[in-house]
């Protein structure tokens, strides 16, 4: 079992890594495989809601993020975890941008996979950040992993959320938990729920 942690910070040593970090290590010695993709600090080219992907199954800019993303993602895993700092309490735009085009051009490959989300501050900002990464998964039929609290943990300079120890401990109440879902789904119990057909609503007509 392997599970994608993707790293929505442009630090690519800094708090956001330190608690996803805490994270793939439980879940290591938990047995499960973990990969971590990180954005760096380049532009992240947004969604432009062309449609392509719905007619190519990926996105149309087929930049170097994105292609890691999806090859990650088409080797096939079993749960997502991404991570983001705090910025203006909410998540990092550049992180956005990216999972808008993941989650719209992949989703049929994401779908029933648990997911989950960690968020950074130095204060505030954490509660709404988390509320708007775990939108990501609830539209996309994913069963949220949840820990002791909130995801979160606090952090300015790098390092410094390492010393936040109810917050790593929750780290590790995360990764414990999604080791635990991916070995219950393993077992093949049960089938994923039937669909309907799709209905849209649209307001204006």
């Amino acid at each position: 079992m392997k599970v994608l942690l993707i790293n929505g910070s442009p630090r690519e040593n800094g708090n956001t890594f330190t608690a996803l970090s805490e994270v793939a290590k439980t879940l290591n010695s938990e047995g499960i495989d973990t990969e971590m993709i990180g954005i760096g600090k380049r532009a992240v080219q947004g969604c432009i809601a062309c449609g392509m992907c719905g007619r190519t199954g990926k996105c149309t800019f087929n930049d170097d993020l994105y292609s890691r993303v999806l090859r990650v993602v088409k080797d096939g895993i079993d749960g997502l975890i991404v991570g983001s700092p705090v910025y203006y309490g909410g998540p990092n735009g550049s992180l956005c941008a990216l999972l808008d085009r993941v989650f719209y051009s992949l989703g049929p490959d994401l779908q029933y996979k648990p997911g989950a989300c960690v968020v950074v501050c130095r204060r505030g900002g954490a509660t709404a950040s988390f509320d708007r990464l775990n939108k990501y998964f609830t539209m996309m039929n994913m069963p949220v992993v949840t820990s002791q609290y909130w995801n979160l943990a606090y952090g300015q300079t790098p390092g410094q959320a390492a010393h936040d120890e109810e917050g790593m401990q929750t780290m590790r109440t995360l990764g414990r938990n999604m080791a635990w879902l991916l070995r219950k789904l393993s077992t093949g119990e049960g089938s994923i729920p039937e669909k309907e057909q799709r209905v849209w609503t649209n307001f204006i007509r």
